[in-house]
């Protein structure tokens, strides 16, 4: 036999530090590269380079994770493995890194570190022989002798247990013939399951008889572990065949008892429920043949695929239980008042009985934080026995959430919608749109156009997300979205639903809860109530937990009322008498009111004072009131005259609609002075003649804009100019326009129930939202007064004592004024 000269390694190697794996002569590895020294060597010389030597790289197994870069070069392993470079992938999401595919060599070993940066490289020297392998081994079988041939009998036996009509299997026991027997070791090792201390204990072996010996335990541990395998899994020993050899050559066998041998046993039972429910299901074509081809794909690749793409097709459905009568109940029971969504929330489940499709508008609530649009849509799923699904848009601002990525990219998945399914594990939820107002846009497309498809009962029975790129039926979800304001979500996606206006309506009749809820809290919802009353019932259960209740007195005015004898919390009691009078302290079982003075000491000073009556102590203050995404608010308007050049200044955060109001007001003032006998401060009917006015917004660090403090700025302008002072009681809203003319604005439900709130008793509104006033509760409309509107007379004669009308006799009408 001629003999074959080695093919020598250069004897300067750039170094590759990984710390993925151990790679042995022989096999090949995928690595990830994105340290700094690491892809510095990937720049320069795998890149840059033209040559075959420039491919050739000295892979060190390093233990430190090499992405932590620190500035001194980590201790090397002695021995590592000369490789070629044989593809090179980079990639810059999330950070700049290189994937190499490299195929092992021969051994090498460090003699010494020639340089560190930019990448370390060294002087080695080749410690295995590297030749074109010749067709006759019978001279190393020769030298080997019976260890050869015992590792060969172990190696046969090992790949003959698997499935020979697989491919890779086949083309493995192929190997074991061609390969000559001192590349057989390093190659199995590669391939059965083995850890990398022991791939490392291997590579350290130069020996080749040292590595013959250390190789054949890991052959019988393969082989032993098959054997039991298969002995516990004999009912289905054919199955477990196929599937034990879906990846020979990453992974032969295991030993059995293993969390990874149970990780296995779970998948495999998967692929066969899939399968079968594959057959038995009724899913439409397409669907059908996707999942197909998915659950054959999957059969090819590792055992830790994921399988919820084929889940999704095989999901359950649930079917309604819907009694109207008991969702009436139901509602009730977890809803206070509320009574036109209940209604509303009724007439659709209703209509969905006798259709028996989801065919209709979707449903919007619409209302402040706190007010229950969650848990009505929550109370909706109860009703129906449905699995119930929230799914927060507030700040979605890429489409890919909705439709999903396309599986091409790294960290690929299905979108929120798609998702949301596979975690209720039906096919029709009650699915909770949540903030669909804070949708946002990007670069990355739009979510709410999305949702359009989402939304519509004619398109949405063949809705196609991106990552299963098939049709999918959402005709059977139930979708409820819920907002703040309507004012910001796109025209499009707002004509798929139907609005409910969700306000809040608790009432107290306790004079303590009354106090509490005006000078404690001021909000549409009840969050921050809830949280008040948290500290209140932590305080007492403190009390009760130490046993330190404190005098017990009957509180008459309550007792009146029928709430009976409570015990009070007396804020004015002194510790020692309250150590001296356990003995009189109620039993437990008794309730315990929380008085005036109980408040003050469990939450402190109030945080709201009622200042209306002061701050209308002179002319040129009104109030107005607004509406805002956390309900309704009352608004004070401040002006003031001073000598100038007839500068009208606004301040207080203002929009151009509201400075538009301001102007008109001021407009319809100086054209009906001499009307109204309104003088500036020279006595000219020309109010801006030589005279400068001020209007300021209080709470100037909130922006307000809107058409419906027109109303409010003029009756503030005529206090100003007529020296007279509005009523502490009245607030107003209403648009205006350069006639007189008073029209109707929005929000009159919530700025009413903020008005009840500050304790204001007059209402003036335009006349043409009389009809809003049928959606204010009885209790709130028995203490108000409203005064309907159509011009600008009628509101300054209801916002005045005695009126604001014009006399017919001039002396009269002054000393009126």
């Amino acid at each position: 036999m001629s003999s074959v000269s080695p093919i020598q390694i250069p004897s300067r190697l750039p170094l590759l530090l990984t710390h993925e794996g151990v790679l042995l002569p022989g096999s090949t590895m995928r690595t990830s590269v994105d340290s700094a020294r690491n892809l510095q060597l990937v720049r320069n010389r795998l890149l840059k380079g033209t040559s075959l030597q420039s491919t050739i790289l000295g892979v060190i197994p390093n233990t430190p994770d090499p992405a932590s870069d620190t500035q001194d070069l980590p201790p090397l392993h002695r021995i590592g493995t000369a490789a070629l470079a044989v593809q090179v992938v980079g990639s810059n999401w999330p950070k700049p890194h290189y994937t190499l595919l490299i195929t092992g060599l021969c051994r090498f070993q460090i003699v010494q570190v020639l340089k560190e940066k930019p990448y370390p490289v060294a002087e080695v020297e080749q410690l295995d022989r590297l030749e074109e392998f010749p067709n006759d081994t019978c001279k190393t079988r020769e030298e080997l002798g019976e260890l050869s041939e015992q590792f060969y009998k172990y190696a046969v036996q090992l790949v003959e247990m698997l499935d020979m009509s697989v491919p890779a299997v086949a083309k493995l026991r192929r190997l074991l013939d061609s390969l000559p027997r001192e590349a057989l070791p390093d190659i199995l090792t590669s391939i059965i399951r083995t850890s990398n201390k022991e791939k490392l204990q291997i590579l350290d072996a130069v020996s080749l008889e040292e590595r013959f010996k250390m190789t054949i335990p890991l052959l019988v541990r393969q082989i032993e572990g098959l054997k039991l395998l298969q002995k516990t899994r004999k009912p289905k020993q054919d199955d477990d065949k196929r599937v034990i050899a879906i990846r020979p050559i990453r992974r032969v066998t295991h030993i059995p008892g293993t969390l990874e041998d149970d990780d296995e046993d779970e998948d495999n039972d998967d692929i066969v429920m899939l399968e079968k429910k594959i057959r038995t299901s009724s899913m439409p074509e397409q669907a059908h043949k996707v999942c197909v081809k998915e659950i054959k794909r999957f059969a090819r690749s590792s055992f830790t695929s994921k399988f919820h793409v084929l889940k999704l097709f095989l999901l359950d459905y649930l079917t309604d239980r819907l009694d109207i009568r008991a969702a009436r109940i139901l509602l009730d029971n977890d809803h206070y008042a509320m009574e036109k969504l209940k209604k509303r929330v009724l007439e659709y489940l209703a209509v969905r009985q006798l259709k028996n499709n989801l065919k209709g508008p979707i449903l919007c609530f619409v209302g402040p934080p706190g007010v229950g649009k969650t848990s009505v849509g929550r109370s909706v799923a109860k009703t129906l026995g449905r699995e119930f699904h929230r799914i927060a848009l507030g700040g979605v601002c890429d489409q890919s959430d909705i439709r999903g990525h396309r599986r091409t990219y790294v960290g690929s998945m299905p979108g929120r919608i798609i998702n949301g399914l596979k975690t209720v594990g039906v096919n029709n939820p009650v699915f909770l749109l949540d903030e669909v107002d804070k949708l946002g846009k990007s670069l990355q497309g739009d979510p709410a156009a999305a949702l359009l498809e989402v939304l519509d009962p004619e398109q949405n029975h063949n809705f196609t997300d991106h990552y299963l790129n098939v049709a999918f039926d959402l005709s059977q979800v139930l979708f409820i979205a819920t907002a703040n304001t309507t004012a910001t979500i796109p025209a499009a996606l707002l004509d798929r639903m139907e609005i409910i206006q969700v306000p809040v309506r608790v009432v107290f009749s306790q004079k303590s809860n009354i106090f509490f809820d005006d000078r404690y809290t001021r909000e549409a919802g009840v969050r921050s109530l809830d949280r008040k009353f948290g500290a209140i019932c932590r305080a007492v259960a403190v009390k009760v937990a130490e046993g330190q209740h404190k005098e017990a007195k009957l509180d008459r005015s309550d007792a009146t009322e029928g709430e009976g004898c409570k015990e009070h919390i007396l804020e004015d009691a002194k510790p020692e008498s309250i150590s001296d009078t356990t003995d009189l302290a109620l039993p437990p079982e008794m309730p315990i009111l929380i008085d005036f003075h109980a408040l003050k000491d469990i939450l402190g000073p109030p945080m709201y004072e009622m200042e209306v009556s002061q701050r209308l102590s002179q002319p040129g203050v009104a109030i107005g009131l607004a509406w805002t995404p956390l309900g309704g608010e009352i608004m004070f308007v401040e002006a003031s005259r001073m000598d100038g050049e007839g500068q009208l200044t606004l301040t207080g955060q203002l929009g151009d609609i509201m400075k538009e109001s301001a102007h008109l007001a001021i407009s319809w003032l100086r054209s009906n002075a001499k009307k109204y006998q309104l003088t500036n401060a020279f006595g000219s009917f020309d109010l801006l003649d030589n005279t400068d006015i001020h209007l300021h917004f209080p709470a100037g660090a909130v922006m307000k804009d809107g058409p419906s403090a027109g109303v409010t700025i003029v009756t503030c302008l005529a206090s100003l100019f007529s020296g007279r002072l509005v009523r502490s009681d009245v607030a107003m809203t209403g648009e205006i326009t350069l006639r007189g003319l008073v029209l109707p604005v929005g929000g009159i439900k919530d700025k009413v129930l903020a008005a009840h709130r500050a304790g204001l008793k007059r209402i003036i509104i335009p006349r043409r939202n009389e009809k809003d006033l049928e959606g204010i509760p009885g209790n709130v409309r028995q203490d108000l007064s409203f005064v309907t509107a159509s011009c600008l007379d009628e509101v300054l004669d209801a916002a005045f004592d005695g009126g604001f009308t014009v006399k017919t006799t001039p002396g009269l009408l002054n000393s009126k004024l």
